[in-house]
C-alpha cells in the first residue's frame, strides 16, 4: 500500500489522532486482506470515514463506515465528495448495540478507536464475533501501553490521560481480552513500527488536540506507550 496515494485526503479535517492511513498500512502489509467485490468488510469506529476510504480503494470490497461520533450524513457527504458514495455505507451506531446480519462481514478494520468500548473481558466474543463470516480476518490498532509497564496505565499516563487511562492496555493484555472460542484459529498482538511516523503527521497539524499532545509527547506518550496491532483470524469451517 502505498501512503502517497492518500496524501489529499489526509488533513487537519480528516485526522483525529496520529495518522490512520499510515497506521493501517502497516496492517496490510503485515496481514495482506485478500478481497472480492461481493465482500463487505466493516470499519468500526472509522471516524471521519478516511481509514474507510482507504479500505475501499485498497481491497474493492463494500465498505461499512461505522462511527458513534460521526454522524452518517456528514460522512455520506464526504464519501460522495470523494468519489465513494456507491462503495461504502455510512453508520451510526453504538459498537455495544450493533444491527448487523450475522455472519455478514469478511473482515472488521478498526483504527484507534477499538479500546474505547472493548476493554472489558468477553466484548470481542459477545459483541464482535458473530457479525463475521468463517474465515474472516480481523484487524485492529489502537493506542496502548507498551509490555513492559502492564498494570501502570493510570499512575503513569493520568496527567495527560486523566480518567481515560485505563483504556491504554499492554499488547499482551489485549490478547487475553479477546479470550478463546472454537471459531478462533489464531489471535496475535504486537508493538507496531508506525508508531513516531504516525504521531509525527498529526503533531505537525494546528488542531487544538494536537497542540494539547505535543506537550506530552516526550514526557509521556513517547516513553511508555505504543500501537498495539492485533491480528484475529477465523476458522474455516467445513
Amino acid at each position: 500500500m502505498n501512503i502517497s496515494d492518500y496524501k489529499t485526503y489526509i488533513s487537519a479535517e480528516t485526522m483525529m489522532g496520529p495518522n490512520s492511513v499510515r497506521i493501517l498500512a502497516e496492517l496490510f502489509d503485515k496481514y495482506p486482506l485478500p478481497s472480492a467485490p461481493d465482500d463487505m468488510i466493516l470499519d468500526l469506529g472509522c471516524g471521519t470515514g478516511l481509514t474507510s476510504l482507504v479500505i475501499a480503494k485498497e481491497t474493492g470490497a463494500r465498505v461499512f463506515a461505522n462511527d458513534l461520533w460521526i454522524s452518517a450524513k456528514e460522512n455520506e457527504r464526504r464519501f460522495a465528495r470523494w468519489g465513494v458514495a456507491q462503495q461504502i455505507t455510512p453508520v451510526c451506531e453504538d459498537a455495544n448495540n450493533l444491527h448487523f446480519e450475522k455472519r455478514k462481514f469478511r473482515a472488521l478494520i478498526s483504527i484507534d478507536s477499538y479500546h474505547y468500548f472493548a476493554g472489558s473481558k468477553g466484548f470481542f466474543l459477545e459483541k464482535i464475533l458473530p457479525f463475521m463470516k468463517d474465515d474472516g480476518v480481523i484487524l485492529i490498532a489502537i493506542p496502548g501501553l507498551k509490555d513492559e509497564y502492564t498494570g501502570r496505565a493510570q499512575e503513569l499516563l493520568s496527567d495527560w490521560l486523566g480518567d481515560e487511562a485505563y483504556m491504554f492496555k499492554s499488547p499482551k493484555l489485549w490478547k487475553e481480552l479477546i479470550g478463546s472460542n472454537s471459531r478462533i484459529e489464531s489471535v496475535k498482538t504486537w508493538e507496531m513500527d508506525c508508531f513516531c511516523k504516525a504521531w509525527d503527521d498529526w503533531l505537525a497539524t494546528d488542531n487544538q488536540f494536537a497542540l494539547g499532545d505535543k506537550k506530552h509527547f516526550e514526557t509521556i506518550i513517547k516513553p511508555y506507550t505504543c500501537f498495539v496491532g492485533i491480528y484475529i483470524r477465523l476458522k474455516k469451517m467445513v
